[in-house]
């Protein structure tokens, strides 16, 4: 052994021989046999099963993200955008390369917000489609072919979603404004599955000789809805929406227009009456093929669209949790294997946080064994005491709450992803300490 810089090293003497030089060892992240696909292979396989023994609409949220690091050698790992640096002493804008990954996810989540498992995630780095930005100052982006271009991302998804759950029908695709992509419906279609994307396009509608919202600026006002907003402090109010909804006929742009036929979808726009003072007003316009018939029926998607903020909670967890842009791993290879692990970490959490709301009442042992359960019995005892055989999964869940610093008051909100963390954390720690102290004392 070797001691380098404060840390241990194995330094490997390999005998003078002939022949081909034997292979050094290798770490998991840098085994060429082992890639992101094969780490997540066994949890898209358990999201389909937790899908199909699931009832109901499934809405899977698509979204991006980004993981930015520092290197000193910034190829290896490849770039996400080029951002302002400030002005140097001339005066002139200073540009920079950021270091990162991308990675576009899917997440299959109940109507309730209860997350199944993820279902697809792309890795990638700006610099596989460098020459797309180039491309576009030449010609007009929507005639810039879907396969040059990143949001294939979505489209890629949306394929490998539908062909692992095998059920296109029950499945709501839901993404912001970054969706709104016209392959993305005519595949959607294509395929039998469903999608709601909050739209940015202003598309030609009807015979040509209009837009989608000159003709929504026509449609009377057809409901009111209450909803809970909140502003820059914190503070939590309730406003009223008002709702407009029209099924319409938007056109293919207009250099795709041989290439992809005119759908019939619907549109609905939720805006607030009145420009509030503290923050920006409420302004969603929805695009869906499905049918809106009735207010009742534009509430219920304009709540399936609120629930693609938990994709954004798992990404929240996937870095201030696991911490993913601390890796100090230096090659792209690497850092996306890496990060796969951490997919599996951070949905587990929040899963576990999610299903203490939405099924506490459930046997415990779905998520802890024989052993966790004397552990947290030991450290929390249950005031007052539970008759055998009644102790509930929410009961244990508060528990490792308890661990991660919740005070399970009255008045206290359900526990949330950080506490859950903290908490699991700790029991790991602790399970894995009452494992190996018996062997350590000789009991």
């Amino acid at each position: 052994m070797i001691r380098c810089r404060g840390q241990w090293a194995t330094a490997f003497l390999w005998p003078a021989r002939t022949g081909p030089t034997p292979r050094r060892p290798t770490g998991f992240f840098s085994n060429d046999r082992v890639s992101e696909g094969d780490i997540l292979s066994g949890h898209f396989d358990a999201t389909r099963q937790r899908v199909a023994a699931t009832g109901g609409p499934i809405l899977v949220l698509q979204d991006t993200t980004e993981f930015s690091f520092q290197r000193e050698h910034p190829e290896k790992i490849g770039q996400t955008c080029r951002v302002n640096s400030g002005q140097d002493q001339d005066g002139r804008f200073r540009m920079h390369t950021v270091c990162g990954l991308l990675m576009h996810a899917s997440l299959a989540v109940t109507t309730d917000g209860l997350p199944l498992g993820l279902g697809a995630v792309k890795f990638w780095t700006w610099t596989k489609f460098k020459g797309t930005a180039a491309l576009k100052r030449t010609i007009n982006p929507t005639r810039v072919p879907i396969e040059q271009k990143e949001s294939i991302r979505w489209l890629e998804n949306l394929r490998r979603i539908t062909e692992l759950f095998g059920d296109p029908d029950r499945c709501i695709h839901v993404g912001d404004r970054e969706s709104d992509i016209y392959e993305l419906f005519c595949l959607a279609r294509e395929m039998g599955t469903h999608f709601l994307v909050r739209t940015c396009v202003d598309r030609l509608a009807l015979g040509g000789d209009t837009t989608v919202d000159a003709v929504m600026g026509e449609v009377t006002v057809q409901g009111a809805h209450a909803v809970d907003v909140r502003d820059a402090h914190g503070h939590v109010s309730t406003t009223e929406v008002e709702l407009t909804y029209r099924s319409l006929r938007p056109l293919p742009p207009i250099g795709k227009q041989k290439r992809y036929p005119a759908l019939t979808l619907t549109v609905l726009h939720a805006r607030e009456r009145e420009e509030p003072a503290d923050r920006p007003r409420i302004d969603w316009k929805l695009l869906t093929d499905l049918p809106v018939l009735s207010p009742e029926a534009a509430i219920e998607k304009l709540r399936w669209y609120a629930v693609r903020w938990k994709i954004e909670v798992f990404h929240k967890i996937l870095k201030s949790g696991c911490k993913a842009e601390e890796a100090r791993l230096r090659s792209a290879d690497r850092l996306v294997k890496l990060i796969a692990v951490y997919c599996l970490v951070s949905w587990r959490v929040f899963w576990l946080t999610m299903i203490n709301r939405s099924a506490p009442d459930v046997d415990a042992g779905i998520v802890f064994t024989e052993r966790e359960q004397e552990i947290l019995d030991f450290l929390i005892p249950n005031k007052p005491p539970i008759l055998p055989g009644r102790n509930t999964l929410g009961i244990y869940l508060t528990k490792v709450a308890k661990l991660g610093g919740y005070l399970a008051r009255g008045c206290d909100p359900p526990p949330g992803n950080t506490v859950m963390w903290r908490g699991v954390v700790r029991l790991i720690d602790i399970t894995l300490g009452a494992e190996i102290a018996p062997q350590l004392v000789g009991n």
